[in-house]
């Protein structure tokens, strides 16, 4: 992972909410467990795809027809119908997102442990991480580029030694996977948090305004006339984000915000594609259900995971 596409990935976190809308700014917040891209469902399904059968498998699907596709995709809906009884039921259908999520997961911490353990020693010190990510920068530290990469490093360097649990500036698989992935690990919670205030808080007094909120979704650009879903996020701002009506989110109001308790992205995304799917109503799908949704689920595209499942079963 280059030094830029490092900058991105710190700056999305994220809230999943059925639809968002196209005219919003690519940093909108939803779980990146589950996708980056915006979920709205009048432009693309691409939340969806990446959702269902996670993004690295997501992103080979374009290489298939549709009769490809649906092939494919019914060989899955075998292996999400965990009691084989001819039904995906929501509970089926959220255990294999999570499994997907997983593997993505997992797959990705293993691409990158290979780039970034130079001494192959099972292990990735800070140093080898900034040495990888930073080498051109620390050359030469002051490039004609736009990016700051001196703050990157320190926002780095931060996270780094919040995911190494012993202090010693040296990850293990566990904890570089909590540098990666910090959204998936309880102790990680707080540097999210804090990262996402800080790409959202542009006057530095440490809280989100409303106006800082609503900027960070979308880009006025001289418009006076707002986009109705602009001022329901003003309302939400002002009836739920701000609990103790203060005009400003604070750490835990930020915190509720984009990593409730009480919610499960992988539940909201099963009831979502059963509802879209369930053309009798009775709450489950058929293979025949899905099958007719493939655009859905998969798109005219296929995956790594498709190729898998007829060669060897990975997932």
């Amino acid at each position: 992972m280059d030094a830029r596409h490092l900058f991105l990935f710190l700056g999305l976190w994220a809230i999943c909410t059925l639809s968002k809308p196209t005219e919003k700014k690519e940093r909108v917040h939803h779980d990146p467990q589950l996708s980056e891209k915006v979920h709205d469902d009048l432009q693309n399904f691409d939340y969806d795809h990446d959702a269902f059968l996670g993004a690295e498998e997501a992103k080979t699907f374009d290489q298939l027809t549709p009769e490809e596709s649906k092939e494919r995709l019914g060989i899955i809906v075998g292996k999400i119908d965990l009691d084989s009884d001819g039904y995906v039921t929501e509970g089926e259908l959220t255990a294999w997102i999570k499994k997907a999520q997983k593997k993505y997961v997992y797959d990705n911490v293993e691409r990158q442990w290979q780039e970034f353990d130079l001494n192959q020693d099972g292990f990735i010190s800070w140093d080898e991480y900034r040495n990888v990510t930073y080498g051109t920068y620390l050359d030469d530290p002051d490039p004609d580029n736009s990016f700051n990469y001196k703050q990157m490093m320190i926002r780095d360097e931060r996270r780094f030694k919040m995911a190494d649990k012993d202090g010693d500036f040296i990850a293990t698989k566990e904890e570089f996977t909590a540098f990666l992935h910090p959204e998936e690990f309880d102790y990680m919670k707080d540097i999210v948090v804090l990262e996402t205030m800080e790409d959202i808080d542009k006057n530095g007094d440490g809280v989100i305004d409303l106006e800082e909120y609503i900027g960070d979704m979308y880009n006025h650009d001289g418009d006076a006339n707002e986009p109705e879903w602009v001022k329901t996020e003003r309302e939400q701002f002002v009836e739920f984000r701000d609990k103790n009506r203060d005009g400003k989110m604070d750490k835990e109001e930020t915190k509720d915000w984009i990593l409730p308790s009480d919610y499960d992205h992988a539940e909201a995304e099963a009831r979502h594609l059963v509802y879209e799917s369930d053309q009798n109503k009775d709450g489950k799908l058929t293979r025949e259900e899905v099958v007719d949704k493939y655009d859905l689920f998969v798109g005219s595209q296929a995956t790594d995971f498709g190729e898998a499942l007829v060669r060897h079963d990975e997932f």
